[in-house]
Order: structure tokens, then C-alpha cells, then sequence
């Protein structure tokens, strides 16, 4: 029979029950091939209830730095009898089945195609502890200690990885290294290894972190100068101001005094904490809200405020499956129309699309300076995959010497001196009127505004003149930030060639390895990764200079695709979709296929872009 053998290359998923203790374990396993000097890139799959229900935890081994998903597993670890069958189809020709054989399972419940390798971890476990609890948590390290025989994972790193997790602890220490070498001891008297698959120590993590993007975002939120944070819970967002209160009670407190410099409020809902985030911006605080899909749709009324009345605001949105509840655990690129355009009447907002945890970093910092700059709501639009998923990351750069920018705010020196104020006068023709914040000069710079129209003077009109000279503004500002928000990243093809792909987010990592996988095969495609909306002019330029545009992306109705039609009044022809949205993250073979299958439709590319048929 045939067997999968790769060295460094392979992805293992595990099959558990939620609220089994399995996840440390599972991150346990990941961190270890990462101390090795291997690059690994796991995903977290759980499911929207405490406990019970299935969970899958998949590592991708890879020597190559690949950081999206792959598509496939080499091998399961198969603990959940309610998923058997389900995982065990899921195995590649070849694969390995790692499962607990202590009760026997009937042969067709297996295949013949795959290897399969039994372990008796209850017995073990049930043998060497009485106390139930124990005995659920110490077998997931007993299946973690044999995997470390199979595939040649140094005891030495786990020895190291605890002593780190459990300072001073050191009944937990040797407690955990029992269960360890438990699984090691009955592979290495039992059982042939290593398998085909194996890993062996490289230095190709370099001086990478290793984090998630909702700790990354949060960190930027300090640099870039937050100080108040409103949210009520939602997954997949909670821990971005979890991980920020943690940060400001480290880095946001007076030396002197001990005294917070921060305010962190846990609203009773979404409508209350985007009030009080749109409250904190107009007195001149930064301020940020961290929510995912349904949060937005109970915030679109305060985010239509915050535009018209032009007040800055920062929104962290960690974007999950809908539409409604939708699937709250789960991954996509679901957000994008309704964020774009969020409230009613003519509105835009600023985007900006992160694609790795350092960009959530960099972008959550810089969404700061851009909401103060521009007067308006910015959007970080990250998600599921980025945020709670811990993944290599380039270290966060910090320029000590940055100068926040707070935009054109009014001194008293200057009201005194008699400078005209209109807080909505276009004085600059950028779009961008000077405001003044509560309290700046007793009698001068002080104006009203709500929700309805007014003349460049802040003074209540109805007149049409009145109303068309603020909207024509809004759209100066907004044309203002389409050269200051982040610019797209273009990667062309090695050969000359006529065919493009856009993509962005969590979409970019597959998306690097779906052109090597494509290139092997004579295929070349200039791409182009976008990074923020408004678009920058290249984006235009980039689609016009392609005979065929792919547009790939994780949504149902191909949302930033609408976007460049919208907004770019492209030729729907001329953009063929690529879609994917069961949930999980895209893969690079699903990227690679749904493009090769959808070249080899047509003769040629001319000939393609003539066509308007869908790819999904």
C-alpha cells in the first residue's frame, strides 16, 4: 500500500470533543514543531457552544513557510466517535489514522487505503489515574507523547514548553511529562516509527512571533494612541479588548500615580458601546469598538452619525459567517458591502483589509490616525482566521519618533486670533473641514451638530444648496482618502502575461502559494492585493490592463467584486468570481482549481473575458 511520506511538509488534523481540555494539547503539539525550527500553521475549528460538540484543531507542517491552508490531511488523530466517519473519509490515499483503540471498532469502519495506527489512551490513562477529570485531560498529552515517537518531535522541546508554562508550578511539570512519556513509552515497546511522515529540526522560523491578529490588533490600538474602548461580547472579537485592557494595565498606567490612563467599558449592548465610542471621539479621545457582523447591524445608525456628523471613530470588525447569527465560529469575508456602506443614504466608509496579524498591528494603529484625519468612521475589516488563529508573523515595527496625526483641530490661539471657523467649510479643497473639541476657547470655536443638515457654519438648513455642498464634500474627503489609506501591493507574473487576480485579507497567504502551484503548471497572473478602500488609482489601472480579472474572495455574492463595479463602473464581464464560503479558511488547492478550470473553459484569455460566467 502506498503511504504519504514528506519530510517537514505534512498537515495533521485533530478530531475532538469541546470542553475535553484537547485545545492546549493540540497547541501544545503545534508550538513544539515550531521550537524545531519548523514553521507550522494551525487553525483552530470550534464550534458556537461551551461544551460537547465537535472540535478539529489542524496543523500545517510546513518547511516552506506556507501559511494558508493547504487543503487535505495527511494525517487524523481521530479522539470524537460522533465525527469517525467524517474524518477518516477526509484522509488522503495513503494517510495515517492515529485513534484510541482501547474499545475495538468494527474493519468497516475503516479504509483500505490509509495506515492505520491504535493506541490504547484510555486504558493508559484510566491505569495510571483515578480522578475522572485527570484521566480526560492526561489523554490528550499521553496521544501527544506518541505522536512525538511517530513523527520524531524532540522530547526536549515539550520538557522545555512546560517548564515555560509552569514556573513555579512544578507538580504540573512533572505531572504533564508522566503523561508524556506514557504515550512515548507504549509507541516505542509496541509500534513501528517513525512514519513516512516525520519532522526534522531546520532554522526556517527565524526571528518570526508567533501570535494572533486580535492580540496584534489590540497592541496597535496602544501604539496608535487608543485610550477608550467600548464592546459588548461577540465571538469572534472578544479578546481584541480583552487583550487591550491587558495591555493598557501593563503599558497605560501613570508611574507616579498608579492611575489608569485608559478607559475600558463593557456596554450593555452594541447601540450602547458605539454611543459611547462616538461620544469619546467627538470630545477628542481615541476611540475604539471591537465587533464582528451582527454587532454592525445594531451599530449602522451611531456609524451613520459618526459620518455625516464627522466624528473619528475606529471599528475593529473580526468578520464570521452570516447572514443574522450565521455561523459564529466560523470564518469569511461576509462584511464587506455592509460595512462599505453601512447606514442609509448615500455613505462610504474607510476599509481597511489586514491580511496577517502584523498588518493587523500596523493597520489598527494607522486606522487611528486616519478616523482623526479624516473626520470619519475607519473600519479594520479582519476576521475569524486572522484574529483567533495563532500564526508566524513578522516582528511589529514601531517608529518611536511617530507623530500622531490629529488632523485639522482648532487652537484657542487661533479662534482668538480671529481665524474663521465653518466647521464644515471645505477651506483646504480636500474635503476635510477644521473642527474644535469641547471645551477649547470659552466663547469662540463652539458649534451644534446632530444628525440632519446643515450649511458649512454648522447653522440648521434645509436649504438644497446647503445639503448638496456637504455631500459633494463628503465625497472630496472621501476621493482625499482613497491617497492616504494603505496602497495596493502588486505582484506580477514571471512571464509576461494578460491575466490578473485580486485578492485580499486572510485570502493572501493561500493565494501566494495557489500562483507556485500555478506557475508549475504554465499558468502566470499578475496579482494585485488590496489593502484598503477607497481605491487607489492602480487598482483601475490593474484591471484595465488585464484581458481577465479574477476576483477571489471568501463571501457567498462575491462582495469586493461588487465593490469594483460599483465604484469603478468595471464591465461585471471583465471580473470572474472565485468563490469560497463553507467556513473555512480558502485553500490554495481550491484557489489553484477553481483558476486552472476556469482558464480551460475558453481558448483563450481574449475570449474569456467576453464571458460572464460564474465561478464558485
Amino acid at each position: 500500500m502506498k503511504q504519504i511520506e514528506a519530510i517537514n511538509d505534512f498537515v495533521i488534523k485533530f478530531a475532538n470533543v469541546n470542553g475535553s481540555g484537547s485545545a492546549s494539547a493540540n497547541e501544545l503539539f503545534a508550538k513544539a514543531i515550531l521550537r524545531m525550527g519548523v514553521p507550522v500553521s494551525p487553525r483552530n475549528i470550534f464550534p458556537s457552544n461551551i461544551q460537547g460538540l465537535p472540535t478539529w484543531y489542524e496543523v500545517r507542517v510546513t518547511e516552506q513557510g506556507h501559511l494558508g491552508r493547504r487543503g487535505g490531511i495527511d494525517m487524523m488523530v481521530a479522539m470524537n466517535p460522533q465525527t469517525w466517519d467524517a474524518d477518516v473519509a477526509e484522509l488522503e490515499p495513503g494517510g495515517y489514522l492515529f485513534y484510541d483503540n482501547t474499545r475495538p471498532i468494527p474493519q468497516s469502519k475503516f479504509r483500505d487505503d490509509i495506515h492505520v495506527l491504535g493506541v490504547p489512551l484510555t486504558e493508559i490513562s484510566n491505569t495510571n489515574y483515578s480522578d475522572p477529570r485527570q484521566r480526560q485531560l492526561f489523554k490528550n498529552i499521553i496521544y501527544i507523547g506518541a505522536l512525538s515517537v511517530l513523527l520524531e518531535i524532540e522530547i526536549a522541546v515539550f520538557k522545555k514548553l512546560f517548564e515555560e508554562q509552569y514556573i513555579g508550578k512544578e507538580l504540573l511539570l512533572e505531572s504533564n511529562m508522566k503523561a508524556l512519556n506514557l504515550g512515548r513509552d507504549y509507541v516505542l515497546k509496541n509500534m513501528s516509527y517513525p512514519l513516512g511522515i516525520c519532522v526534522k529540526r531546520c532554522d526556517n522560523v527565524g526571528n518570526k512571533i508567533f501570535t494572533d491578529g486580535n492580540s496584534a490588533a489590540a497592541l496597535g490600538c496602544v501604539y496608535g494612541g487608543a485610550t477608550v474602548a467600548a464592546w459588548y461580547p461577540i465571538t469572534p472579537s472578544s479578546s481584541v479588548p480583552e487583550a487591550f485592557q491587558k495591555y493598557c494595565d501593563k503599558y497605560r498606567n501613570d508611574p507616579s500615580t498608579g492611575q489608569h490612563r485608559f478607559a475600558i467599558i463593557q456596554a450593555e449592548d452594541e447601540l450602547a458601546s458605539i454611543g459611547i465610542v462616538v461620544g469619546a471621539g467627538w470630545n477628542g479621545a481615541r476611540a475604539f469598538t471591537a465587533t464582528s457582523g451582527p454587532g454592525i447591524s445594531l451599530m449602522t445608525e451611531f456609524i451613520g452619525l459618526a459620518y455625516f456628523a464627522e466624528i473619528p471613530i475606529t471599528i475593529i470588525n473580526v468578520q464570521r459567517g452570516g447572514p443574522s447569527t450565521g455561523m459564529p465560529t466560523r470564518t469569511q469575508q461576509s462584511d464587506i458591502l455592509c460595512c462599505a456602506y453601512a447606514s442609509h443614504g448615500d455613505t462610504k466608509h474607510v476599509l481597511l483589509l489586514p491580511e496577517d496579524p502584523y498588518e493587523c498591528f500596523e493597520h489598527s494603529a494607522k486606522a487611528l490616525d486616519l478616523a482623526d484625519r479624516l473626520q470619519t468612521p475607519v473600519f479594520v475589516m479582519t476576521d475569524l482566521d486572522i484574529g483567533m488563529n495563532q500564526r508566524l508573523s513578522r516582528p511589529f515595527d514601531w517608529d518611536d519618533a511617530h507623530v500622531f496625526d490629529h488632523g485639522k483641530v482648532m487652537t484657542a490661539e487661533e479662534l482668538e486670533a480671529g481665524k474663521d471657523f465653518g466647521r464644515y467649510k471645505d477651506v483646504d479643497g480636500d474635503g476635510i473641514p477644521w473642527r474644535t473639541l469641547p471645551g477649547t476657547h470659552p466663547t469662540k470655536g463652539s458649534y451644534f451638530t446632530r444628525g440632519t443638515t446643515r450649511d458649512p457654519y454648522a447653522r440648521y438648513s434645509e436649504r438644497g444648496a446647503d445639503y448638496m455642498y456637504n455631500m459633494d464634500r463628503l465625497q472630496k474627503k472621501f476621493k482625499t482618502a482613497a491617497q492616504i489609506v494603505p496602497a495596493p501591493v502588486l505582484r506580477k507574473s514571471h512571464k509576461p502575461s494578460k491575466i490578473g487576480v485580486i485578492y485580499y485579507g486572510s485570502t493572501s497567504p493561500s493565494m501566494l502559494e495557489a500562483f507556485e502551484l500555478l506557475e508549475k503548471e504554465g499558468i502566470h497572473l499578475n496579482g494585485l492585493r488590496l489593502r484598503a478602500f477607497p481605491f487607489a488609482d492602480v487598482v483601475e489601472e490593474f484591471i484595465h490592463d488585464q484581458d481577465l480579472v479574477f476576483v477571489v474572495e471568501q463571501n457567498r455574492d462575491a462582495q469586493m467584486r461588487t465593490l469594483l463595479i460599483n465604484e469603478l463602473e468595471i464591465d461585471p464581464a471583465h471580473l470572474i468570481k472565485v468563490l469560497h464560503y463553507d467556513g473555512t479558511p480558502i485553500t490554495a488547492r481550491f484557489i489553484h482549481a477553481a483558476i486552472r478550470d476556469r482558464l480551460k473553459q475558453s481558448d483563450s484569455p481574449k475570449k474569456t473575458s467576453k464571458k460572464s460566467k460564474e465561478l464558485a
